[in-house]
């Protein structure tokens, strides 16, 4: 079927050849306007996005105090020492920091800040929960279109809003720690399922053989026995301030990424998945801002919701009409 173009005019043009040229200032204003929201650059992010996919995605989340920004520090490192060039979007659901903004552990990644091969975006959720993954996954076409050949996706918290963002990722990264029994509270909330690699962080602490152990039997009870072709994600014992752990860990990334190279219809399949839930997202996400602007829209969404609460519609109904005046 015919595809349409993104309708773009001269400035919009403008726009794309600065991002794909790495103007540091230009794109760090894109991520902004994206932040706030801003329509005016849906079309620029949409040929983004088509200009994009050459980047190598690893998400990175795990509880607040794990260690994920130092292994993030220590992680960019490394792939300068191998001239690869590091985007870094670190997205905080909880902190209503202004954009751009370096806060806590992630003070540590500034040292970077000169080097011209790296860069480094904060985000946060504003009050936009609803909307973050899409402001994130924007975010990250335009980190691509920069032509980085690693974008490091950090965010702070396992909650379904972190699930949802590092589902943009091709490689998920988990950092747990033996403190609080993180890694069994891990194995409760059921984020090992979104695991690619996991890294069990502050391995000299007490507790440490426990958590790997829960870690290795949750994982390999995940694992399809039956499967000889599938990944079976790695756990790698890291202390992150002194080093520890951090090749292997870089070496259990990498392998993850080979394993997409020699099975490219699993990659297919994983593709699949995360194109199919972020066009779920954008279709939710542009129902809820269409309700929010008010209107003949919202008043009648608003009509349909007084019809269910007095029992004259039931929530079927309701959702097969909104579905009919999509199509």
């Amino acid at each position: 079927m015919a595809v349409s173009q993104p309708d773009l005019d001269a400035q919009g043009r403008d726009w794309v050849t600065a991002v794909r040229r790495g103007d540091v200032r230009r794109c760090a204003r894109l991520i902004t306007r994206i932040e706030a929201r801003d329509e005016t650059v849906t079309p620029i992010v949409q040929a983004l996005y088509r200009q994009g996919g050459r980047s190598a995605v690893i998400g990175i989340t795990g509880p607040p105090g794990a260690g994920k920004s130092t292994l993030v520090d220590k992680l960019i490192a490394r792939y300068r020492a191998r001239s690869q060039s590091v985007a870094v979007l670190a997205v905080d659901p909880a902190s209503p920091f202004s954009g751009g903004a370096i806060l806590g552990d992630r003070v540590r990644m500034a040292r970077h800040n000169a080097d011209d091969g790296v860069f480094i975006r904060s985000m946060s959720a504003r009050g936009m929960l609803g909307g973050l993954a899409r402001a994130a996954g924007d975010a990250l076409c335009v980190l691509d279109a920069m032509g980085k050949d690693v974008i490091l996706l950090e965010t702070v918290g396992v909650g379904q809003s972190e699930i949802d963002i590092v589902r943009h990722a091709l490689t998920v990264l988990i950092v747990q720690t033996p403190a609080g029994g993180d890694a069994v509270q891990a194995v409760k909330a059921g984020i090992l399922e979104v695991g690619d690699v996991f890294a069990l962080n502050k391995a000299d602490a007490p507790g440490a053989d426990r958590a790997v152990a829960a870690l290795r039997e949750a994982v390999e009870f995940r694992n399809d026995p039956h499967d000889a072709n599938a990944w079976r994600p790695p756990i790698v014992q890291t202390q992150a301030p002194d080093g520890i752990g951090v090749d292997a860990l870089l070496e259990a990334l990498d392998g993850h990424l080979a394993h997409w190279r020699t099975h490219p219809e699993a990659l297919r399949r994983r593709r699949l998945s995360q194109a199919r839930s972020v066009l779920t997202d954008l279709v939710r996400d542009g129902l809820h801002r269409r309700h929010e602007r008010g209107g003949e829209s919202a008043a009648r969404f608003a009509g349909m919701l007084d019809d269910l609460v007095d029992r004259r519609s039931d929530p079927h109904a309701a959702a097969a009409r909104i579905l009919t005046g999509l199509t």
